[in-house]
């Protein structure tokens, strides 16, 4: 049985790749795509459910399975990252009542860190990864905290949201944030990149 029975993954990644050229959801690392490893390693967390945003065009991989998993298409993706967030939190079963919240372009999250921000459930309605007093996913926010994706709107996720109500938020210290992968350039680093915070 998952150790987390009641808390799901939602995985952005409905993103419009424009920085990158080609829908990134599918660049290959390692003989896997982007958004493939990331699954993975939502699975790895031992979650009760995972709950991958995509655009409409995406299908969905053979290696994208599962009876934990349900794959929710983002009608309007232009209309930035906070749409994915509320689509993907709508779409949790009914028996979650936490989300994991991790972004389709980073590859190289330590799962340790995701164990981490896990362990750190309960201390407040939402635990944030923290390096040098940035926050960035991966995040995990309560269901009776939901209702705060609904104040945010076009390509804004809660980070911004999240520093203007502290008192909400559990930092869990790490290191460095893992990288984003933007561009085409960003697949010739290491697929565990991470970066320091600014």
């Amino acid at each position: 049985m998952s150790p987390h029975p009641t808390v799901g993954a939602v995985i952005l990644a409905a993103g419009m790749s424009r920085r990158f050229g080609s829908p990134k959801q599918l660049a290959m690392i390692d003989g896997q795509t982007l958004l493939e490893r990331v699954l993975v390693l939502a699975g790895e967390a031992r979650v009760g459910a995972r709950v991958a945003v995509v655009p409409v065009w995406l299908s969905r991989p053979a290696a994208a399975h599962g009876p934990d998993l349900a794959w929710v298409r983002n009608p309007f993706p232009e209309r930035g990252i906070s749409t994915s967030l509320r689509l993907g939190l709508a779409s949790l079963p009914k028996h979650v009542d936490a989300a994991l919240i991790l972004l389709g372009d980073q590859p190289g999250v330590p799962l340790s860190q995701l164990e981490a921000v896990l362990a750190a459930r309960g201390k407040r309605p939402v635990v944030v990864s923290r390096a040098g007093g940035v926050p960035a996913p991966p995040a995990l926010i309560e269901r009776d905290h939901f209702w705060l994706a609904d104040a945010l709107s076009g390509d804004i996720g809660l980070r911004d949201l999240l520093a203007a109500r502290p008192e909400l938020t559990w930092p869990v210290e790490v290191d460095a944030h893992a990288a984003d992968v933007d561009t085409a350039a960003d697949l010739s680093g290491p697929a565990g990149a991470l970066e320091s915070a600014p």
